[in-house]
């Protein structure tokens, strides 16, 4: 039988240890990890890394690609903020920097295989796990493509549910792809809703 206040402290001392990691030095901004987590979570959301308004705000998703995820979400903001029921730990902790086309660079190699396999399995609790984003997923299950992931989203249910990154750039993915609208999001939030209730 698990002890609820052994857990809660495990978990915030593994946390606190993470917001902590100075592991990646040389990031350009500096490292500044940005998670949020909790025993009693039911949902977890894995993005990929935090972009510069998060890096500067400390809260994740912070930024248009969040204001689009909780649209696709349909959720308010107090409600994706409420830490009790939605933890968030993206596949990098830190700002990665940007590539030279300007987009951001991936996560940095490593930081989920260093902190994922010590937080997530305090996560007791979860019930649903979103994977936004091609690095996410990657890390979950290996390469593959995005779209055919999320397309096929009903074979990683009850516990998976592979999403897009809701950057700018999925905005023209998105009118490519109308099913996404058509059946993606409405099985999105009939499962949130689910894991949350």
């Amino acid at each position: 039988m698990r002890n609820a206040a052994a857990d809660a402290a495990a978990l915030a001392s593994v946390a606190a240890a993470a917001r902590a990691c100075t592991r990646c030095t040389d990031l350009p901004l500096g490292p500044r990890p940005v998670l949020r987590v909790s025993v009693s979570a039911r949902l977890l959301i894995v993005g990929q890394a935090p972009g510069t308004r998060v890096h500067a705000s400390g809260v994740p998703w912070d930024d248009p690609s969040g204001d689009r995820l909780r649209r696709w979400l349909g959720m308010e903001r107090a409600a994706f903020y409420d830490e009790r029921r939605i933890a968030i730990v993206p596949t990098g902790l830190c700002y990665p920097g940007r590539l030279p086309n300007g987009g951001d660079a991936p996560p940095r190699p490593g930081c989920a295989a260093h902190w994922h396999p010590r937080l997530l399995p305090l996560l007791a609790g979860l019930r649903l796990t979103l994977l936004v984003g091609s690095y996410a997923q990657a890390f979950a299950f290996g390469p593959g493509s995005m779209t055919a992931r999320v397309r096929g989203f009903a074979a990683y249910l009850p516990a998976r549910f592979p999403l897009p990154h809701p950057s700018w750039r999925t905005v023209g993915w998105e009118k490519r792809n109308p099913w996404f609208a058509a059946e993606v999001l409405p099985a999105l939030r009939a499962a949130v809703a689910a894991a949350l209730e």
